[in-house]
């Protein structure tokens, strides 16, 4: 199970640990990430995405089929939406 987000690609970081003593160990630093299910109501359906919590905050405010064309437009991703029949 990959550790990224659908939308804004966060991945995990490397770092060390650093003890009391100063001794350096790597370490890796994972972004937050939760499985969601939105409602999309431009479309009618139910999608799930394993999304940062940063991106769900986005997601509250501006709205899931917005926020997409947002990321769309910028060249992040690639949304293929079909008409509802």
């Amino acid at each position: 199970m990959s550790k990224v987000c659908d939308l804004t690609g966060k991945k995990p970081l490397t770092g060390n640990h650093v003890s009391h003593s100063n001794r350096k160990t790597k370490r890796r630093f994972f972004p937050n990430l939760q499985t969601k299910k939105f409602f999309m109501p431009e479309t009618g359906e139910w999608v799930t995405l394993k999304v940062s919590a940063s991106a769900i905050r986005t997601i509250n405010k501006m709205g899931l089929y917005a926020y997409i064309k947002k990321l769309e437009k910028k060249g992040e991703i690639v949304f293929y939406s079909e008409p509802a029949c």
